[in-house]
């Protein structure tokens, strides 16, 4: 199995104890975070007691995809189980949970061994599992029975079951990010901010905007001749990014939920104090804080802080020529500068990433280890 292949899963998760649905909207957090992104999620179905004599449950399936094998997918529903409080005791039979995840199908995979059986060996006899898959997966076939899920649903006895009025979020819905008008990434040179940012317009329906600096005839020969070339590369990147900036804000798509762009005009500011003479910087700065004053602020500023030796090898990867030479105090310079503006702009509403040691463009459980902190201050 390709480590870096998504595959699709469908998990039946249930709670007859406490705040019923809390517990699982918080499993569904979870499993985006520990498992993989959530494609789709049923309605809740309330049904009474399975198997022994208890409170009525809340039952729902979600679909998601996930780089993971079916164990490794088995050994953290156990894990998220127990950190939600779920006691297994040692006598046999069925008995109240705070809740129970169980995995119904792995694509089409059929496996039998201690920790786990694929397809799950009850799953069809379950109107409580069958009557939410077929919310999501009514066409789904059964590796074993060769039949749908919605004709194995029909098989099954109506019974008591009810569909709530009460329904789970999906922490990776389009709807997440649609609070905020304009979201900035942020980030050092080999940060992964344009990855970042172009995945989430991707994913999440966004208007991406993206930095125009392969055009700029000034950077190469700033690499070559820092000096030399300091102030025409800064003033022409400031034009560049305060037209680009004006134009596509101004420019309303009725088709998109949010606007991401994988850099905020203030980075000219602070790779000019770097780069410039003291005299430049002065005569820079005017110009900057007119500029500045007239382009709308981002509802949403993400910074990925990366530490100097993974930019470096990320540049490196890369494979851009004028980049190659970059040093390292140079890079230590420019986070630094990002951080004294973070520091500074205490009115900016901000999230700093740790990715030194993720890698969100090759693994997908990554991925939404940073969707999901993004998706806390989303959620406020």
């Amino acid at each position: 199995m390709h480590p870096n292949l998504l595959h699709t899963t469908y998990i039946s998760i249930g709670s007859n104890v406490g705040d019923r649905r809390a517990l699982m909207q918080q499993t569904v957090q979870k499993l985006s975070v520990e498992i993989g992104r959530v494609v789709k999620i049923s309605a809740i179905y309330e049904t009474p007691s399975w198997g022994f004599e208890g409170g009525k449950f809340y039952n729902a399936c979600l679909c998601l995809h996930t780089e993971l094998s079916p164990a490794d997918v088995m050994t953290k529903i156990l894990e998220i189980e127990t950190a939600l409080g779920r006691v297994r005791n040692t006598t046999k039979g069925y008995q109240d949970r705070s809740i129970d995840i169980d995995i119904i199908f792995y694509e089409d995979e059929t496996l039998k061994t201690d920790l786990l059986q694929l397809p799950h060996p009850l799953a069809h006899e379950r109107k409580f599992v069958m009557q939410p898959l077929c919310d999501i997966a009514p066409s789904k076939i059964h590796p074993t029975y060769k039949k749908t899920v919605s004709q194995l649903n029909e098989i099954l006895a109506e019974g008591e079951i009810e569909k709530s009025t009460e329904t789970l979020e999906n922490p990776n819905g389009k709807k997440d990010f649609s609070r905020f008008n304009y979201i900035a990434i942020e980030g050092n040179i080999g940060a992964g901010k344009t990855s970042l940012a172009t995945k989430i317009a991707e994913d999440f329906n966004g208007k991406l905007i993206l930095e125009r600096f392969a055009d700029n005839p000034f950077l190469p020969k700033f690499y070559e001749d820092n000096s030399r070339y300091a102030f025409p590369l800064e003033m022409s990147f400031l034009a560049d990014r305060y037209q680009q900036i004006s134009d596509d804000l101004s420019q309303l798509d009725l088709f998109k939920d949010f606007i991401v762009s994988d850099y905020d005009i203030f980075k000219s500011l602070i790779f000019a104090k770097v780069t410039l003479q003291q005299d430049e910087f002065k005569l820079y700065r005017k110009l900057f804080d007119i500029m500045y004053s007239e382009i709308p602020k981002p509802d949403l500023y993400v910074y990925l802080y990366q530490n100097t030796d993974r930019l470096l090898r990320n540049i490196k990867k890369r494979g851009r020529d004028y980049e190659q030479k970059i040093p390292s105090e140079y890079l230590d310079k420019i986070n630094n500068g990002y951080l004294e503006f973070i520091r500074t702009h205490t009115d900016l509403n901000v999230r700093i990433i740790d990715v030194s040691d993720l890698d969100f463009v090759a693994n997908a459980n990554d991925y939404q280890k940073v969707i999901s902190e993004i998706h806390e201050v989303v959620a406020g």
